[in-house]
């Protein structure tokens, strides 16, 4: 290929590529999935991120033998599991979404609980602790 041919396939690619780029901000979407439950994709999606460093904070206390922190270790596993689900229910703004806040909840009502209890020893679960809270908090909302 010559340098003219390529410098010619170059500019051709830089105009395709700046009219997706026009075609997508000129793009309405006028549907913003989750809009409606913000509140609990947010609190949910808070509950992960603490609830993966306090499961890692446990893990970490029981490999040096601290057996205290098993049940900690317990509810935080449980919460991560029902809390991405819950994010993603919130996002696609499932028809089951209602339901299972119900359960979500009472799962981050035990898991706060827990965390309660070493909350002033280990910021970690404190942390998950108070994003349990919050994310309580949205989930009564919604199970109503």
């Amino acid at each position: 290929m010559h340098r003219r041919e390529m410098l010619g396939s170059v500019g051709a690619l830089a105009m395709a590529a700046l009219a997706v780029d026009a075609v997508a901000a000129n793009h309405d979407h006028d549907h913003h999935h989750g809009a409606k439950y913000q509140g609990l994709i947010g609190t949910s999606g808070d509950c992960v991120r603490t609830g993966e460093a306090c499961l890692n904070h446990c893990f970490e206390l029981l490999g040096n033998g601290d057996k205290e922190m098993a049940a900690c270790a317990k509810s935080v596993n449980e919460l991560l599991a029902v809390c991405a689900a819950l994010q993603r229910l919130a996002t696609s703004e499932s028809k089951f979404l209602a339901r299972y806040a119900k359960v979500a909840g009472e799962i981050c009502e035990d898991c706060e609980k827990e965390c309660r209890k070493h909350e002033k020893k280990h910021s970690q679960c404190k942390d998950c602790a108070e994003a349990c809270a919050a994310c309580l908090k949205e989930c009564k909302k919604l199970a109503a």
